[in-house]
């Protein structure tokens, strides 16, 4: 028989973007390298939603481009492959339609 495979094989939710300089080899250790879509939020609002083939470096990129002051948590879902990434980002856009 064979063995289900999960698409979501990881998540964080709800961290502080203040991490990136506080911890840095603690989400180097969870997500660097992972794939995923990931979700940028300005207190309890949605902000943004992405897709990302390395969502530490994505990211960190956010604390410096053009959306760096308007979120200060986020979450992660790591995936299992990035086979189906784009679709999973275009659902939740769909549903959710974050102002970013």
């Amino acid at each position: 028989m064979a063995r289900k495979q999960h698409l979501v094989t990881g998540h964080l939710e709800g961290i502080g973007a203040e991490v990136f300089v506080q911890f840095p080899e603690v989400i180097t250790a969870m997500v660097a390298g992972h794939h995923g879509i990931y979700a940028l939020y300005n207190g309890e609002r949605l902000y943004y939603v992405g897709l990302a083939t390395d969502l530490k470096n994505r990211l960190k990129a956010h604390l410096r481009d053009r959306h760096k002051k308007l979120w200060d948590r986020f979450s992660v879902y790591i995936t299992s492959t990035d086979e189906h990434i784009k679709e999973l980002e275009s659902l939740m856009l769909r549903v959710i339609q974050p102002e970013g």
